[in-house]
């Protein structure tokens, strides 16, 4: 059931990039093509609070591994709100970020920088090793040509973000 599941998330996150087509497998996507539609999806199954404004701005964080493929979130729509893409280097504030890819480059920083932030709704995403211990929400894993995820529900909450039920059940690991 959970590999189904999963199945059916990887090929939804094929279509919202525009991949799809009738022989389209996962390990044909670019990588960070599939990620950033794990990204969106990542965001799509978060509740926001109220107060949250009519545009959600993801933020990468440090370097850019995406490139043009995180473009493609742009103007996209989750529950009534407009994505907006924003690159800001280290060192520059997140406070206008409601979404933020932490790059492998700023990962040994994140730990700070979240204590910062706690409390401000920003849901982080990264695809570093050990990210959840420095923080981060959802930290994506590329094993045998699949994204897997694994997610902190504990560091969400801190934020006023709420990761689905459904998010979570096809994390590999879940922090409550």
């Amino acid at each position: 059931m959970r590999h189904g599941v999963l199945r059916v998330l990887t090929c939804w996150a094929i279509a919202v990039c525009g991949a799809w087509a009738s022989a389209a497998r996962a390990d044909e996507v670019p990588e960070y093509r599939l990620k950033a539609a794990f990204v969106f999806n990542f965001m799509r199954f978060t509740q926001w609070p109220e107060a949250t404004g009519k545009t959600l701005n993801l933020c990468v964080y440090g370097e850019d591994p995406f490139g043009a493929e995180i473009d493609g979130l742009r103007g996209k729509t989750i529950g009534g709100r407009t994505v907006a893409v924003h690159r800001v280097a280290l060192g520059q504030s997140l406070a206008h970020c409601q979404a933020t890819f932490v790059s492998a480059g700023a990962i040994a920083r994140w730990s700070l920088l979240a204590k910062s932030l706690q409390g401000q709704p920003l849901l982080s995403v990264a695809d570093s090793p050990g990210a959840l211990g420095q923080g981060v929400m959802v930290n994506m894993r590329l094993a045998d040509r699949k994204v897997t995820f694994e997610a902190s529900q504990r560091a969400a909450r801190g934020a006023g973000l709420n990761l689905s039920s459904k998010l979570l059940s096809l994390a590999t690991t879940v922090q409550q």
